[in-house]
């Protein structure tokens, strides 16, 4: 039934009603398992979900050794994040679902917290399923405790996103008596207080149309990364949005609406263009008992905000107890968070874990370990296509493959029985050399199968 859920959820996702009346019927996973449509009656496919979580732990202590095995995975450097995956349904009483921040901005629909950690090469190794009001910074601790309970002490590097260490948690890491590395984020308002300590130093070219300056401050090493790349995009993105907003402004100064509408408008404006580019605006607003009208209501680009946010562009500053690290490598290790962020696309996107309509905590969180379950598959595939095949995903592969169809033969014979033969279509050129490529041998054809109910 395990193999049937999370083979259903790579393949095809669809809610486990959907398995039960349909998808079991129309696949080949019964004569691949050599079982009938008994094995997914509904019932049992939500009791397999009841027995999953007593596994959980073992089961990632398992993949730990098996990504070891299959792909040389080092466990030295750990990526850790947070999203979140919603639910339909009319607010519980109780339980983990609860209306919080939304990744997916769904604010209107209740929540649970996914954090996940995995390594560079995307292989996850541990996450934690909490109430949808958690707050980032109240996860790193815990899951600090986790992994060393569950895979022992070790000069682990831990690469967050700003907004989830707290300073606490940062001099815990720096204290403990196995020093634990950490590579973070920092906001932007914490460059503008280190600015002048950044003029005196050079930059440093670490890669091509990649600069790095570096300075030493309270036992942490702060790396200031400049990237060209970086730069065009956020530069493509802030006109983009600023040419947006200047329209939007243009058009509610030609509006007839009341002083509190024209608010709520430009309360709308501010969210789509975002507080970054907001700030290069500068309004002038009709007083309380004024009407709106041109001459009321305008606005001008503040020119010095605008300086700032181009000088910025392309910039962002890391901090790390790494003080003897190359700051080329601390730069890899915080593009690599990219992972991270990939699986929560790929779970939310090519497997379909949301929404959600379980009730109960239990079932939630192993409809949950199904869906991880075969987001480790399809990552496993990810890793050998880069080797065995590259330029494939293993998305496309699976709609490749899915030209292969099972059909049934029935031969109907002279004294009134059927027999059934089940066979596979013959690969087409190209799906046979993938086959060949992926080192993939297609299962023997099915015994023939005999039955005393006439051909129809």
């Amino acid at each position: 039934m395990l193999k049937t859920l999370v083979a259903y959820r790579l393949i095809d996702p669809g809610s486990e009603w959907r398995l039960h009346r349909q998808w079991f019927e129309r696949s080949a996973m019964g004569d691949l398992l050599g079982e009938d449509f008994d094995l997914v009656q509904k019932d049992n496919l939500y009791r397999c979900l009841d027995k999953l979580l007593a596994h959980k732990t073992e089961l990632f202590s398992f993949l730990q050794q098996r990504w070891k095995t299959l792909f040389e995975a080092k466990f030295e450097v750990l990526l850790y994040d947070l999203t979140s995956t919603y639910f339909e349904c009319d607010p519980p009483d109780a339980g983990k679902r609860r209306h919080g921040y939304s990744r997916d901005k769904r604010s209107d629909c209740v929540q649970v917290v996914i954090a996940l950690i995995v390594t560079p090469d995307g292989l996850p190794l541990a996450y934690e399923v909490m109430a949808g009001n958690t707050s980032d910074k109240t996860t790193l601790r815990g899951f600090l405790q986790r992994i060393e309970a569950q895979y022992g002490k070790a000069g682990r590097t831990w690469v967050m996103d700003r907004g989830i260490p707290t300073e606490t948690v940062l001099a815990e890491m720096r204290s403990a008596e196995t020093p634990t590395h950490y590579l973070v984020g920092t906001p932007r308002g914490r460059l503008s207080q280190m600015e002048k300590d950044f003029l005196a130093k050079p930059w440093a070219q670490v890669r091509d149309a990649v600069q790095v300056k570096l300075v030493e401050q309270d036992g942490d090493l702060y790396i200031l990364a400049r990237s060209g790349a970086r730069r065009d995009k956020e530069q493509a993105m802030r006109r983009r949005r600023l040419k947006k907003l200047v329209k939007r402004l243009h058009e509610l100064r030609q509006q007839k609406v009341t002083r509190d509408q024209l608010l709520i408008k430009l309360g709308a404006a501010r969210k789509e263009a975002g507080p970054a580019v907001w700030r290069i605006i500068e309004l002038r607003l009709p007083e309380k008992d004024q009407i709106v009208t041109p001459e009321t209501f305008g606005f001008r680009l503040n020119w010095q905000n605008l300086r700032e946010a181009r000088r910025r562009e392309g910039s962002y500053l890391l901090r790390s107890n790494l003080t003897a690290g190359d700051p080329a490598q601390l730069w890899a290790f915080y593009l690599q968070l990219t992972e991270v962020e990939q699986a929560f696309k790929e779970l939310k996107g090519d497997l379909a874990i949301r929404p959600i309509y379980h009730q109960t905590d239990e079932r939630i969180e192993a409809h949950i370990l199904v869906a991880f379950l075969a987001y480790c598959l399809q990552v496993t595939l990810k890793q050998r296509l880069r080797s065995l095949a590259p330029g494939l995903t293993p998305r496309s592969v699976l709609d490749k493959m899915a030209a292969i169809q099972m059909i049934d033969l029935h031969l109907p014979t002279t004294d009134g029985r059927t027999v059934i033969l089940s066979r596979y279509t013959e690969p087409e050129r190209d799906q046979a050399l993938l086959l060949q490529r992926l080192k993939i041998d297609l299962p023997e054809q099915p015994p023939p199968r005999i039955t005393t109910e006439a051909f129809r």
